[in-house]
C-alpha cells in the first residue's frame, strides 16, 4: 500500500508517492488540464494499492477529488490543519512550498488512520451545486433591488418602499413620465433593473421547486421540522452529506457553530459566542430560528421562556439556535436509519463520507471521545472447579428467556459524554 500526497491548485497539483515506512517513491508536479491529468495517472500506475490523500477535497482540491473518485480511484480527505502541523514538527519551520505540503499530506495519510475517505455521489453533489447558484441569484436580487431603489427614490422623492417588491415597482414606474433627458434616462435604466428582478425571482423559484423534488426524492424528513423548507433542508444535506462522520449531536452543534465555547475562569462561569464552524450552516439554523419565533410554534414559546429567565434577545435565539441544530441532527440519524438495508447495524459505523461533506472538527474546542469505562478492581479469580480438567465456568445470570454469561468482578459506569449521570458500582452476582 502506497499513499499519493497531493497538494492541489488550481493550474497545477504536486504528488509525493511514499510507503508505509514514510519512504518516498517518487515525485512529481502535473498540470491539472487532460493532458497533465493523464500524465498523474500514468505515472502511479505502477503502484494498484494506492490511496490519494487531497489536501482540502473541499475547496481547491475538490475539482482533482471529483475526478479521481469518478475514475474509481480511493480518496480520503486531509484537513489543511493536519498537514500544517506535519510540516512544521517535519521541518522545524512553517515555510511553505509545494513539495514540502506534499510530503506533509502523505505522512498524515500515513499516521492518520481515520481520516475521511471520500466517496463519489453525483445526486448530493448537483443538489450542492442548485443551492449554490440560488444563494447566489438571491445575493444577485438584493444588488438588483438596491440600484432600483435608488432610482425609484430620485423619480419619485419621498416615496420609497422598504421592502420592494417586482409589482410595486412596476406600478411606480407607470405612475412617472419624466419628460427631460435625465428623468427619462433614469426610468429606462429603472426598467432595466425591474427585467434582472423579474428575471431573478422567476430563476429563484424554479429552483427552490426543484431543490424540494430532490430532497423529498433523497427520502428525507427535514422539512417536516418547523422552519426548515425546501432552501433549509438541501443546504443541510449538501453540507453534512453522511451525518455518520458526526459522533454526536454535541460534535454536530460545534460544526454548525451554534456549541457556545467556554470561557469559564476561576468562580466565573460564562460561555461567549462561538465563530468557527459552517458559516453557511449556521446562517441556515439562523433562518429557520426566526421562522420560528414568526410562527406560533415550540421555538416562539421556548424563545420566550429564555426572555422571562432574562436572557436577552440574542442569547435566546442562540440557545433556539443550538436546539434546532440538535433537531436536525436527530432527523438526519432517523432519516439514515430509514434507508439502512444492513441487518440492523448502526449507520454510523463508516468512516465514509460524499465527497462534498466538510471537515466535522474543525474547532479546537472539540473534545476527544472518551475511552472505554476504567475497571475499578482486578477480574477475580474464577471460582473453583470441582471437575478438574474443564473449563472454568461463568456465573450465568437469567433475563427472560435468555441467559446472559456475566464474568464476576466488579466495574464501574462512568459517564462517557456531557449530560450522561454515573453510576454506582455493580457487585457481581
Amino acid at each position: 500500500m502506497v499513499f499519493m500526497g497531493v497538494d492541489p491548485h488550481k493550474l497545477s497539483v504536486t504528488i509525493e508517492v511514499v510507503d508505509d515506512h514514510e519512504s518516498v517513491l517518487g515525485t512529481g508536479r502535473f498540470a491539472t488540464d487532460k493532458a497533465g491529468y493523464a500524465a498523474m495517472r500514468k505515472q502511479v500506475r505502477g503502484w494498484p494499492e494506492r490511496v490519494w490523500a487531497v489536501e482540502g477535497s473541499n475547496g481547491a482540491g475538490r475539482p482533482l477529488a471529483q475526478r479521481l473518485l469518478a475514475d474509481g480511484e480511493h480518496v480520503v480527505d486531509v484537513p489543511a490543519k493536519l498537514s500544517a502541523r506535519a510540516r512544521l514538527l517535519d521541518t522545524g519551520h512553517n515555510r511553505k512550498t509545494d513539495a514540502h505540503d506534499a510530503h506533509a499530506v502523505a505522512v498524515v495519510a500515513v499516521r492518520t488512520p481515520g481520516l475521511r475517505v471520500l466517496s463519489y455521489d453525483s445526486e448530493l453533489e448537483a443538489l450542492r451545486m442548485l443551492v449554490d447558484r440560488r444563494e447566489e441569484l438571491t445575493r444577485q436580487r438584493v444588488q438588483t433591488v438596491n440600484r432600483l431603489q435608488r432610482l425609484l427614490s430620485e423619480l419619485t422623492p419621498g416615496k420609497a418602499k422598504k421592502d420592494l417588491t417586482a409589482l410595486q415597482a412596476k406600478a411606480i414606474l407607470a405612475s412617472v413620465r419624466p419628460r427631460d433627458l435625465a428623468g427619462k434616462t433614469r426610468r429606462r435604466l429603472a426598467v432595466e433593473q425591474l427585467t434582472e428582478l423579474v428575471a431573478a425571482d422567476k430563476k429563484t423559484k424554479a429552483l427552490s421547486k426543484e431543490l424540494k423534488a430532490i430532497v423529498l426524492s433523497r427520502g428525507s424528513h427535514l422539512m417536516d421540522l418547523r422552519g426548515v423548507g425546501p432552501v433549509v433542508a438541501a443546504r443541510t444535506l449538501a453540507d453534512v452529506g453522511d451525518v455518520a462522520r458526526f459522533a454526536d449531536r454535541n460534535r454536530f452543534a460545534s460544526w454548525t457553530g451554534t456549541a457556545p465555547l467556554d470561557a469559564s475562569s476561576g468562580e466565573q462561569d460564562r460561555h461567549r459566542l462561538s465563530r468557527a464552524g459552517n458559516r453557511r450552516m449556521n446562517h441556515m439554523i439562523h433562518i429557520a430560528a426566526i421562522s420560528q419565533i414568526r410562527l406560533a410554534s415550540e421555538g416562539r414559546t421556548y424563545y420566550r421562556r429564555k426572555l422571562a429567565e432574562g436572557k436577552k434577545p440574542l442569547e435566546a435565539i442562540r440557545c433556539l439556535k443550538r436546539r434546532i441544530s440538535d433537531a436536525l441532527y436527530r432527523q438526519l440519524v432517523a432519516d439514515a436509519r430509514a434507508v439502512e438495508t444492513g441487518p440492523g447495524g448502526h449507520c454510523g459505523a463508516t468512516q465514509e463520507s460524499s465527497a462534498v461533506d466538510l471537515p466535522p472538527h474543525i474547532d479546537t474546542s472539540d473534545q476527544p471521545l472518551p475511552g472505554p469505562a476504567p475497571t475499578t478492581l482486578p477480574a477475580a479469580v474464577a471460582r473453583a472447579n470441582p471437575h478438574p480438567g474443564s473449563a472454568p465456568q461463568m456465573t450465568r445470570r437469567r433475563a427472560g428467556a435468555v441467559k446472559v454469561e456475566r464474568p464476576t468482578g466488579r466495574t464501574t459506569l462512568t459517564a462517557t459524554s456531557a449530560g450522561a449521570h454515573s453510576k454506582e458500582p455493580i457487585p457481581a452476582p
